[in-house]
């Protein structure tokens, strides 16, 4: 199946995604890949650290003349920072060494702490230089290529921020298509409603202008998806399960919906679940809404998936005003300021894009299979086929 891993620091040299079990024959370059990096830099209220923590990617392995050839895709991303002064080049060092600036005054919120007591750390730096969500920029190279594995099926994520602190879209608002991506990505905080996104961005304001931070909710919408990803089966096989993990891991995400998930929970089950009909001009069975998100019993129903995920404001302030105990000296203080923006809410909407992405597209591969991606497409038309 497909399966991916990153690796490297935020201050380091660079990061690292290895992909394996992408069928061969899948078109894919690194403007590609270049262009979904971008879109993870977008949103009002990022910092500083955008204008100079610049995508630099390079196709290593697993591609030639601009398509996949079966092997282990490897990509890196170099972090200009790095190369454009030496200014970690010490403090981060791999060879042999120490710091002379460790860091003690661990930060509320972040792994800081819990980190330094699993390894036995006595710097932080140790543990944020990887819990940083600067590792996610390896996450959205792979799904980059998941997305693009996946759109020879027909299907198109998209996302939304849906709230930021406590300005929220309406309920009952209208959901962008693939087709109305580029408006989304257009507005400063990725929002489809306009006067939500003019509501969101004086909170920013707001937030900022006390040293404050803000999360907030976004809304990704699979488009096409084929019926049967998934199972239910199994705990570990349940599409709706791999969605929470995946949207779960995210930096500063604490919540995961599948559908309207927690709105139906104070519903009555008469008014709980997706009616379904049969579309005689199309020739499939179809739900007249989406409170289920398209997925039942584990399993995606062919309908438009739906998933939010709620991140937390950030833990790093530009005012820092946490109390926190130094390691060092058991002292009592305020945490230490990292480079921070006011909000991250709609660069992770797109991070969140990649997960679902590569949650779908792991299950393609594992229900439809095929070491090419002719194959892989046959093998999923064929199965779309025989459906009555």
């Amino acid at each position: 199946m497909l399966r991916y891993l990153t690796a490297g620091e935020s201050h380091g040299q660079g990061l690292v995604v290895i992909m394996e079990g992408l069928p061969a024959g899948l078109e894919i370059t690194v403007e590609e890949i270049q262009a979904e990096m971008t879109r993870r830099r977008l949103g009002y209220g990022r910092g500083p650290r955008q204008r100079f923590e610049v995508d630099e990617v390079t196709l290593i392995g697993g591609v030639r003349h601009g398509r996949t050839i079966g092997s282990p895709v490897a990509i890196e991303i170099k972090n200009t920072e790095w190369f454009r002064s030496d200014k970690w080049h010490e403090e981060m060092s791999p060879a042999p060494g120490a710091t002379n600036d460790p860091l003690t005054q661990v930060r509320p919120g972040h792994a800081d702490l819990a980190g330094m007591q699993k390894y036995g750390f006595t710097d932080a730096r140790d543990v944020l230089e990887r819990a940083s969500a600067r590792e996610t920029a390896a996450r959205v190279a792979a799904g980059a290529i998941a997305k693009k594995m996946l759109k020879s099926l027909g299907v198109e994520i998209l996302s939304h921020v849906i709230q930021m602190g406590s300005a929220r879209v309406a309920a009952n608002a209208t959901r962008p298509t693939p087709a109305e991506l580029d408006r989304v990505d257009e507005n400063q905080v990725r929002c489809f409603d306009v006067e939500a996104s003019e509501a969101m961005i004086a909170e920013i304001k707001a937030a900022a202008k006390d040293g404050d931070s803000l999360g907030g909710v976004v809304e990704v919408l699979a488009f096409g998806v084929p019926v049967g990803l998934g199972s239910h089966v199994h705990w570990d096989r349940k599409v709706d399960a791999a969605l929470a993990q995946a949207l779960m891991s995210i930096q500063a995400v604490k919540g995961v919906e599948i559908g309207d998930g927690f709105d139906v929970a104070g519903r009555r089950g008469s008014v709980a679940h997706d009616p379904i009909s049969w579309d005689s001009d199309a020739k499939k069975y179809v739900r007249s809404s989406t409170l289920a998100g398209g997925t039942e019993g584990g399993m995606t129903t062919g309908d438009l998936v739906v998933v939010r995920a709620a991140m937390k404001p950030l833990a790093t302030l530009n005012k820092p005003t946490l109390e926190t105990v130094d390691t060092a000296t058991k002292e009592s203080g305020v945490s230490f300021k990292e480079r921070t923006d006011v909000t991250a809410v709609p660069a992770m909407g797109v991070v969140a894009e990649t997960m679902v992405a590569l949650v779908l597209a792991t299950e393609a591969q594992r229900k439809f299979g095929g070491d090419s991606m002719d194959e892989f497409v046959r093998n999923a038309e064929a199965f779309t086929a025989s459906l009555t």
